[in-house]
């Protein structure tokens, strides 16, 4: 029994680090701000968790259940969750706001321009218009 859980902690670790190494790589790749944001995204919402619950497994292999850790492990990998996507919104949205430079590939989405009485439901000619000035220089579109 104790082989199985040594390769699940091994998976969890190894795996959220994983996720967070080729986060922190993909980022260099990234074009503008906006899409760093979005590239770090699979770090803090999946593998820091995943190292989260390979951590708490290996410390309730050898020290055995206490209520202290699992306080700690469940309240560590709520705040990652909860923050890291809350933090990603706001950035996001900032960066956008602040008129930081966008790489033309980037698109945007319509959260983040003002509404205008009302008239910007989905779909509607406004939010059109938007998307047609941002995708100009998408060869997919055309």
């Amino acid at each position: 029994m104790t082989t199985v859980v040594d390769v699940f902690i091994a998976f969890c670790v190894l795996s959220g680090s994983l996720l967070v190494l080729v986060s922190a790589l993909a980022m260099f790749r990234a074009k503008d701000a906006l899409s760093r944001i979005n590239v770090f995204s699979p770090a803090t919402g999946l593998g820091m968790p995943l190292v989260v619950v390979g951590c708490y497994v290996y410390t309730l292999q050898q020290e055995g259940f206490s209520l202290y850790h699992l306080f700690i492990a469940i309240v560590g990998f709520s705040s990652l969750i909860i923050v890291s996507s809350i933090a990603s919104n706001t950035l996001s949205r900032a960066t956008l706001l602040s008129g930081s430079p966008v790489h033309r590939y980037t698109r945007p989405n319509r959260l983040a321009y003002a509404r205008e009485d009302g008239a910007c439901a989905e779909g509607s000619a406004a939010g059109d218009e938007l998307d047609g000035a941002q995708g100009d220089d998408d060869p997919a579109a055309n």
